[in-house]
């Protein structure tokens, strides 16, 4: 298979995940869900918490991004943690508890009661999400997961965004997507742009 021939099915499989994502009443309505819980958070003074290992710890930081510093327009940040980013806390956590406590331990450090948990697993078992998300439940945190197909988290968070799929570049790309359309529709209600 040459390059192009390569791009071209890589682009066609892509795009069909992303129809089956669109198609899915279930999925579009978690994030419409998940868009409203966290406007609502937003507006009693409350933040998001956002984890991940790996590709999803980038997609973490990008979401925190657009949430802290802006997303369609300019207006004020919004508090969101992506808990991916300190390498001190991280080792500290990491040598002291354990890896699989790195996201557990600063929730119960950071979060407050209607805080919301943004946790995202590609396969759907991280081990540092599944401590996460039942230290959310202790702490009175929302828990939410982005996940693929498979895996135990879904069923344990609050509310599972699930993309039709098992292939992880797939679910990444759909992931980041996912963020994206939650990101715009807090801003749009939280901030309302005046025509």
């Amino acid at each position: 298979m040459d390059n192009l021939e390569y791009i071209h099915n890589y682009l066609s499989d892509s795009i069909e995940v992303k129809k089956k994502l669109s198609e899915s009443s279930a999925v579009l309505e978690a994030i419409s869900k998940v868009a409203d819980l966290i406007t609502e958070a937003y507006k009693k003074g409350n933040k998001v918490l956002l984890a991940g290992n790996g590709g999803s710890a980038a997609d973490s930081q990008h979401i925190a991004a657009e949430f802290v510093s802006r997303f369609f327009y300019d207006r004020p940040g919004l508090p969101a943690i992506a808990m991916t980013t300190d390498t001190s806390m991280l080792t500290a956590i990491g040598n002291d508890y354990g890896f699989d406590k790195l996201f557990a331990r600063q929730l119960q450090a950071q979060s407050k009661p209607g805080d919301i948990f943004i946790g995202i697993s590609t396969s759907g078992n991280s081990e540092n999400i599944v401590k996460a998300v039942e230290m959310a439940k202790q702490e009175g945190v929302t828990s939410v997961i982005l996940c693929g197909d498979g895996g135990i988290l879904k069923d344990m968070a609050e509310i599972a965004i699930c993309v039709p799929n098992t292939i992880t570049p797939y679910i990444q790309e759909c992931h980041i997507c996912i963020g994206h359309m939650i990101c715009a529709i807090v801003e749009s209600k939280i901030f309302p742009k005046e025509d």
